[in-house]
C-alpha cells in the first residue's frame, strides 16, 4: 500500500522540481490519455471495491482506453474536428460514476461496521 503513494510523492516532486513542457500540440493528447488512465484507475479501485478485481481486464482496458482515446483525438484533428471532447465527456462521466460508487461502498462499509461494534 506504501509503494503507489512512495512513488506518486517522487513523481510529483520530480514533475515539480524540473521544468518540462509538453509542446501544445501534443496537449489534446495527453490530457485524453490522462483522463482514460485516471478512467481506468478508478474503474480497478471500484472493480476491488465489489470483489470483481481482474488484473487482466485492468491491464487491457488501462491500454484499450488509453490507445483508443489518443486514436479519437488524433483522427478529430486530422478532420479538423474537436473529437477529443466527445472522450473527455465520455471518461469525465465515467469518472464521476466511477466515484460515486466509489464513495457508496466506502460509506456502506462504515455504516455495516458501525452496526456490528453496537
Amino acid at each position: 500500500m506504501w509503494l503507489p503513494v512512495l512513488f506518486l510523492v517522487i513523481g510529483i516532486t520530480v514533475g515539480l522540481l524540473t521544468d518540462l513542457r509538453v509542446p501544445e500540440e501534443y496537449t489534446k493528447y495527453l490530457s485524453i490519455a490522462v483522463l482514460a488512465a485516471f478512467d481506468t484507475l478508478l474503474g480497478g479501485v471500484r472493480a476491488n471495491l465489489e470483489k470483481i478485481f481482474d488484473e487482466t481486464v485492468f491491464v487491457t482496458g488501462f491500454f484499450a482506453n488509453v490507445t483508443l482515446a489518443a486514436l479519437l483525438a488524433f483522427l478529430g484533428v486530422q478532420l479538423g474536428v474537436d473529437l477529443y471532447l466527445a472522450a473527455v465527456f465520455a471518461f469525465g462521466v465515467r469518472l464521476f460514476q466511477n466515484i460515486a460508487t466509489i464513495r457508496r461502498h466506502v460509506i456502506d462499509q462504515r455504516l455495516i461496521t458501525r452496526k456490528f461494534e453496537k
